[in-house]
């Protein structure tokens, strides 16, 4: 009985994963597209070396 519930954890466990990886997008990321730059540019110092 033991290695059963072994082998049908195990399953259970890799199934889960591949569901969770292959299975719809679950992200809340409002559809907003793309939007500009609206802060100050970085002042220039006089330095080219980052």
């Amino acid at each position: 009985m033991g290695i059963y519930r072994l082998f049908d954890n195990l399953t259970r466990y890799i199934t889960e994963a591949v569901v969770r990886i292959f299975g719809p997008n679950d992200d809340a990321y409002p559809a907003i597209g793309v939007q500009p730059f609206s802060g100050e540019p970085l002042q220039d110092n006089g330095r080219t070396e980052w």
